[in-house]
């Protein structure tokens, strides 16, 4: 057991509301998080997919990165374009250790004045610290523990928000702005990790509470915990930190190719000067060489695979395994994101998954696997 077992679980400013609306929690990052309220995960799930759904994720990190080098130099920690992007847009962003592995992934905002970044709940000592003694010298790292964070997401999210915020529907897909409510101030961006449409709310800590009641009190939101959020994620094929994504995989093996832009690459304008880019950039050139590569899966017979089922080939040969599965509440079928042998990666192959003893027949599939609905205007 480490120090930080010992340590009490930490609330976020919406604890006593998780309370009085009856969710489970659960230990989560350090903090007591809701994992379901009384009307279930899938309920939830399929809320969230047709109405509106309020998550708190003010576990998360959030800090500020301010001076004139600002950009520069957290381009030095990950393999994305800081340098190039536009005031108030937001990018997906990949924290590298020097062996290319990922020590997290993260959202960035340039906001003019400052870069304004979310980590992992998991992670944000650790990432901050990181920044700290890596760039810390040549920009100010400014962490927020006073703010909170809520996402809303699903279809009618806009309508909502709009509702208390005007002017929010003039985002698009990861873009941020300024706002304001009830003197509170405000920073949101239009993204999401449901594969919604949807924003997350960075409010002050004690102006969280109020605003969590006015979203709920709109007949279209529903309170949304931890168990969806990871359903409705996995649907959108996107990585879970610590289950799909870690220190031991890098960007080309989790098939996250496409957040690494052309000007970072070889032959780009600022090619490499990241952490391990010399086995990052050689994967790239070379895919041929990887060992193991992330794909989608989606199971032949209606028995959800679970992680960390061993997958096996037509022989019975270990060829990888699932980091991810659930039985999908919007397809009723069951899916799962693996690692497996580059061989066996195509789409359409059909491998096994090794539930209870008994192999279960998978095959590869394109991911999203439920079509994502961001609004890109």
């Amino acid at each position: 057991m480490t120090a930080a077992d010992n340590q009490p679980l930490r609330h976020t400013p919406l604890f006593a509301l998780h309370q009085q609306l009856g969710a489970r929690m659960v230990a989560f990052a350090g903090y007591s998080m809701p994992v379901q309220y009384p009307q279930g995960l899938m309920a939830e799930h399929l809320h969230t997919r047709k109405a509106a759904g309020l998550f708190d994720v003010s576990h998360m990190g959030q800090l500020l990165l301010r001076g004139a080098d600002a950009a520069t130099a957290l381009e030095t920690l990950m393999p994305v374009d800081v340098q190039d992007l536009g005031v108030h847009k937001q990018r997906y962003g990949l924290l590298l250790n020097d062996q290319g592995g990922i020590l997290d992934d993260l959202m960035f905002v340039n906001r003019g004045d400052d870069l304004f970044v979310i980590v992992n709940g998991a992670c944000k000592q650790a990432d901050i610290a990181h920044i700290q003694e890596r760039i810390g010298q040549r920009c100010e790292v400014i962490p927020l523990p006073d703010q909170a964070l809520l996402a809303l997401q699903g279809p009618q999210a806009v309508t909502v928000l709009a509702r208390l915020i005007p002017g929010v529907s003039q985002l698009v897909f990861m873009t941020g702005g300024h706002f304001d409510w009830q003197g509170h101030a405000l920073y949101i961006t239009r993204s999401g990790y449901t594969g919604e449409d949807g924003f997350e709310i960075s409010v002050p800590a004690d102006g969280a509470q109020a605003l969590a009641h006015a979203l709920l009190a709109q007949s279209e939101v529903a309170p949304i915990g931890l168990g969806a959020r990871n359903s409705l994620r996995l649907e959108a094929g996107l990585c879970l930190y610590g289950n799909d994504i870690d220190t031991t995989t890098t960007p080309v093996e989790a098939a996250l190719n496409w957040a690494i832009q052309k000007v970072r690459r070889s032959s780009g304008a600022r090619e490499g000067d990241f952490p391990g880019a010399s086995i990052v950039l050689e994967q790239l050139q070379n895919p041929q060489q990887l060992q193991r590569k992330r794909v989608g899966l989606v199971a032949l017979e209606r028995i959800p695979v679970r992680e960390p089922a061993v997958l096996e080939n037509m022989d019975g040969q270990h060829i990888g395994h699932i980091t991810s599965g659930l039985l999908s509440p919007t397809l009723n079928q069951p899916v799962a994101l693996a690692y497996v042998q580059p061989d066996y990666a195509a789409l359409g192959t059909e491998i096994f998954a090794m539930v209870r003893g008994k192999p279960v027949p998978m095959k590869v599939t394109a991911t999203p696997f439920v079509p994502t609905n961001y609004y890109r205007g």
